[in-house]
């Protein structure tokens, strides 16, 4: 008896330590799979391709949105789509999609990010369009591929003139803790 239970705790003991190796890979490929998203995002942005954008979606009713537009909150896939069909079909020429001070961070089941986007282009009245937001994203690995379930974006707020600063001005440090 004693021989088994010795046994089976030093494979226990060694499947932990296997697993334990082999969660650093894991986390680096999750990390680069959920990179390869936001990239995938930017990209279908610049192009115009909303297949390519919405690929990296939660395609479900639970996908739960909050956008700097109106409404409130999108919920559901659909309702998400629409709302980045008519950004599209709302800014004429190129469009800039960049990502600046991303951070990405999973335990290989759910992951995040937050990351500055900055936008521009030009409306159909030929007026320059350009914002920074804040954007974090809540992924989850489903069916192999890491999709977002659910998104805030926003703009930081002025508190006096109660005015949104939709170009997070550069010249004021974040606050750290530290």
């Amino acid at each position: 008896m004693r021989t088994r239970s010795g046994f089976l705790l030093i494979a226990l003991g060694g499947a932990a330590f296997l697993a334990m190796g082999n969660a650093a890979p894991a986390k680096a490929d999750a990390t680069d799979e959920i990179r390869a998203a936001q990239e995938s995002i930017a990209h279908g942005a610049e192009t115009r391709n909303l297949d390519l954008i919405m690929s990296n979606y939660l395609h479900s009713d639970k996908l739960f949105v909050f956008d700097v537009y109106p409404p409130t909150y999108y919920l559901g896939w659909d309702a998400f789509r629409k709302d980045w069909s008519d950004f599209l079909d709302g800014i004429k020429g190129p469009i800039t999609y960049q990502m600046q001070d991303m951070v990405i961070d999973t335990d290989g089941k759910m992951g995040y990010v937050h990351v500055i986007e900055h936008i521009a282009g030009v409306d159909h009245k030929d007026k320059p369009i350009e914002i920074n937001m804040r954007i974090t994203e809540l992924y989850g690995k489903i069916n192999g591929k890491w999709q977002i379930e659910h998104e805030h974006a926003s703009v930081p707020v002025d508190i006096k003139t109660g005015k949104a600063d939709i170009l997070s001005r550069k010249d004021l440090a974040p606050i750290s803790a530290n």
